[in-house]
C-alpha cells in the first residue's frame, strides 16, 4: 500500500484539523478510499498512488489558500475540494477585505469564494446578477456593498426594492395602510442596513430619502441616477417589470440584482422576469454575473442540508 506523509509547518494543527477534527473529517468524506491519519502536525495518507497524488494536490491547494486568507472553513475547504483549479475560488485580496465597519464594530466582509467574486464584479461592472440558493449571501453582501458607496461618497443614495408577490399569502388580507402591508416583504433588507447603520442615522437617511426602501411598482417612471440600487427577489418579476426597471438605469448609478429561480412565486405560465434576462444580457459587456450556491450558505448549518434534500425531490420531478 502506498503511503503519503504531509508535514503542517505555515498553520497550527488545530487551525488545519479543525476543532474536533471536523476539516479532516470533511478529508475522509472526499477521498472515503482513503485511509487518513492525522497526528501531531502530521497527515498521512494511505492508499492508491493517483488518488494520494490527488490528495497531496487538494492539500497544498488548502494551504495555499490559508497562507492568502489566514482563515479554513467547511466551506472553503468544501469548495477546494470540489474545484477544477484554484481560479474557481481565489480572488483579490481586496476582495476579502471589510466591506463595512456595522454597528457595534462588526466587520462585514465576503465570506465565501463566490460572495468575494461578486465583490469584485460590482468593482469591475456597473450591473451585476447575482443568483443563488436562501442563505447565500446575495442580499446581505449587495446591501453591504451598497452602505460602503454612500459611505465613500460613490453615490448619494441606495434604492432597495422587491416585487411585492406573496409567497402564497394575500397583500389585502393583510391589516394597515400600504407601507405597513408592504414593510413585511422589506423586512431581509431593514435587517441588513440595521447590521450595518446606527438606528439613528438609519432613520435620518430613511426620512430624508437618502436610503429608499420601495416595492418595485414606485420605480415606473423614475430615472435613477447617483444610486447604487438594489432589487431583491428577482425571480418574482414579470418580463414587463424587469424591462422597466433595467431602463430605470441613470448616470453614476449602479444596480444589483439578486434573486433565486428557484423560488418563484409568480402565477402559473409566467415566465420570470430574471430568468430571461440572464439569457438576454449573459453577452452584454458592462453586465455581470455570479452564480452563487450551496457552499455559500452561511445561515446555519442545517440550511446546506435542507437546500440538497429540496434539490433531490425537484430533480425527480
Amino acid at each position: 500500500m502506498n503511503e503519503i506523509i504531509i508535514e503542517l509547518e505555515e498553520i497550527t494543527p488545530k487551525e488545519f484539523f479543525g476543532e474536533q477534527n471536523t476539516n479532516i473529517e470533511l478529508l475522509k468524506k472526499y477521498f472515503p478510499k482513503l485511509k487518513i491519519v492525522a497526528r501531531g502536525n502530521k497527515i498521512k495518507a494511505f492508499g492508491d498512488e493517483e488518488l494520494l497524488e490527488e490528495f497531496d494536490r487538494r492539500i497544498t491547494m488548502l494551504l495555499k489558500h490559508y497562507a492568502k486568507y489566514n482563515k479554513l472553513d467547511e466551506n472553503t475547504i468544501e469548495r477546494v475540494l470540489t474545484s477544477q483549479s484554484s481560479d474557481d475560488y481565489t480572488t483579490s485580496k481586496q476582495s476579502g477585505e471589510v466591506i463595512v465597519h456595522g454597528v457595534g464594530g462588526k466587520l462585514i466582509k465576503a465570506q465565501t469564494a463566490n460572495q468575494r467574486k461578486m465583490v469584485e464584479l460590482m468593482r469591475k461592472n456597473d450591473m451585476v446578477f447575482a443568483i443563488g440558493p436562501a442563505g447565500t449571501g446575495k442580499t446581505y453582501t449587495g446591501v453591504a456593498l451598497a452602505v460602503q458607496a454612500l459611505k465613500n461618497k460613490e453615490v448619494k443614495r441606495i434604492i432597495l426594492t422587491r416585487p411585492a408577490v406573496e409567497a402564497g399569502e394575500n397583500l389585502g388580507f393583510l391589516p394597515g395602510d400600504l407601507k405597513e402591508k408592504l414593510d413585511p416583504y422589506m423586512q431581509p433588507l431593514y435587517d441588513a442596513l440595521r447590521d450595518m447603520i446606527a438606528p439613528e442615522k438609519l432613520a435620518l437617511y430613511i426620512e430624508n430619502g437618502t436610503i429608499q426602501i420601495a416595492p418595485l411598482a414606485f420605480m415606473r417612471g423614475r430615472t435613477l441616477d447617483n444610486a447604487f440600487v438594489i432589487l431583491d427577489e428577482g425571480q418574482n418579476t414579470t418580463h414587463a417589470q424587469m424591462k422597466m426597471f433595467l431602463t430605470r438605469m441613470g448616470k453614476n448609478a449602479k444596480f444589483l440584482l439578486t434573486g433565486d429561480p428557484g423560488q418563484i412565486d409568480l402565477p402559473r405560465r409566467t415566465i420570470s422576469g430574471l430568468k430571461e434576462a440572464l439569457l438576454i444580457l449573459k453577452n452584454v459587456e458592462g453586465v455581470g454575473m455570479i452564480f452563487l450556491d450551496d457552499k455559500d450558505v452561511i445561515r446555519h448549518k442545517l440550511v446546506k442540508s435542507v437546500i440538497e434534500a429540496y434539490k433531490s425531490i425537484e430533480n425527480r420531478e
